[in-house]
């Protein structure tokens, strides 16, 4: 019975020195991050297509049963919106070769216009896509969340393709007015829908956004302990994705999200345990 845990990037300034050892080269920072998390989210990816040869070093650092949830490329997602993606979806697949079993799912964040007027061209989409990966996307029109009709054709298109819902839940943040600088950016760009919860597989994918307030933070995430607690019982395997406004102790959060669900299923592996920060001492 396994729980992954993680944030959304393995390399953040804030962490280091405090979370994570510094200075760190490169080519150890992933394997620094995989010591307190089991999972990460792939952003980058969405910038620009890395050389094989830096994949070749995550794969490196990272166990086996390490997730990497990878966002495909926006030149396929929003640029071409999902069409004329050949070429640039070729090199997005050869350059993450090395990741192998790694490489949970390919993720398709599609933009808020994306609505149900365009599930076709998703559904086109997906029946082309390799079937030697699994797939998860995250949709952002509201239509998706508000009408019963446009969800359930949304569920047909990513069930018969496999596929799965990625919720990005956001409703723990909007539940009060941003106290930050940085909640007052992310009050600007981030979704607001409601919560979905309901699974399409056996590999569930969560984003789930709290404050910079820790406590506020774990309370919003209640509903997802449970959530995550009530797949496992049913053996599905979720990956949970724990996201603050400034990500500043994101790392210890996902660890604790993990910690109160294995509270409640003691059987649950355990995540690994963090490097050293700092070098030992003799007192």
């Amino acid at each position: 019975m396994r729980l992954h845990v993680g944030c959304a990037m393995w390399a953040h300034p804030p962490w280091q020195g405090r979370f994570l050892p510094h200075p760190l080269p490169p080519g150890e920072r992933l394997r620094a991050y995989a010591s307190w998390c089991n999972a990460v989210e792939g952003n980058t990816t969405f910038y620009a297509t890395p050389s094989r040869g830096t994949v070749e070093s995550w794969a490196e650092q990272a166990a086996p049963d390490f997730r990497f949830v990878l966002k495909l490329p926006r030149s396929i997602t929003h640029e071409r919106r999902l069409a004329g993606f050949d070429e640039e979806l070729r090199t997005f697949l050869t350059a993450m070769e090395p990741l192998g079993p790694r490489t949970h799912a390919l993720w398709v964040q599609l933009p808020g216009s994306f609505g149900p007027a365009d599930l076709g061209t998703l559904a086109g989409f997906l029946r082309r896509l390799p079937a030697a990966h699994r797939y998860a996307v995250e949709v952002r029109h509201r239509a998706f969340f508000e009408d019963a009709g446009c969800v359930r054709d949304l569920e047909r298109v990513l069930g018969g393709a496999g596929a799965e819902w990625v919720p990005f839940d956001t409703t723990a943040f909007f539940r009060g007015r941003p106290g930050s600088d940085a909640e007052r950016d992310a009050w600007t760009k981030k979704p607001r829908v409601p919560r979905r919860s309901a699974a399409l597989t056996d590999r569930p994918i969560v984003r789930y956004l709290g404050r910079d307030d820790t406590e506020r933070t774990v309370e919003g995430w209640r509903f997802w302990v449970e959530k995550a607690v009530e797949w496992l019982r049913e053996g599905r395997s979720p990956t949970v994705f724990v996201h603050t406004p400034d990500n500043a102790d994101a790392l210890p959060l996902a660890r604790r999200f993990h910690g109160e669900v294995k509270d409640r299923l003691p059987e649950l592996a355990p995540l690994p345990e963090p490097e050293p920060v700092g070098p030992p001492t003799l007192f």
